[in-house]
């Protein structure tokens, strides 16, 4: 399969050069399925949210479906923003709000021992050493809300406030 490979990315070369995206998104899907056959998980899955991207843009409602299948066949989690699996990221957001390894243990159903052995994996993923840089982690990779406007009329009626 290493052919497979290079041939693909020199495809892909070719079409970013002729800026044809149904062309480009194809390939995309093509690279990420043999990427995926080859187990390279994170390339397959790049590859194939790339082709995904293209599609929905162009519209190509069949073409999108079929990346979407395709991403499905990938085993294994998807990586957050971050880096942390969905447990890491509920437990990294319940520490970062204040909560004790009981608070939190008792809200995710599970010990307080295993809250801290996941923080400790989030903190060496994430490379920081305190709950202060927990929060600011989280913080710069949360999008940020529009602050609650004080008129009386709020902008946007469907979502609801988060509570602080």
């Amino acid at each position: 399969m290493p052919g497979a490979h290079s041939a693909l990315e020199y495809a892909l070369d070719l079409h970013e050069r002729l800026c044809e995206p149904f062309e480009l998104g194809r390939t995309y899907l093509v690279l990420g399925t043999v990427q995926r056959r080859s187990r390279k998980k994170r390339s397959a899955r790049e590859s194939l949210q790339r082709a995904l991207e293209i599609f929905d843009e162009l519209g190509a409602r069949l073409w999108s479906d079929r990346a979407r299948a395709e991403l499905a066949r990938i085993g294994g989690r998807a990586p957050s923003e971050i880096g942390l699996t969905a447990t890491e990221k509920q437990v990294a957001e319940l520490i970062a709000a204040g909560g004790t390894y009981q608070e939190v243990g008792d809200a995710l159903f599970i010990s307080p021992k295993t809250v801290q052995w996941n923080l400790s994996k989030i903190y060496r993923k994430l490379g920081i050493r305190s709950r202060a840089q927990l929060a600011a982690a989280l913080a710069a990779d949360t999008p940020r809300t529009p602050q609650a406007d004080t008129s009386g009329s709020d902008p946007n009626p469907a979502v609801p406030p988060v509570p602080r």
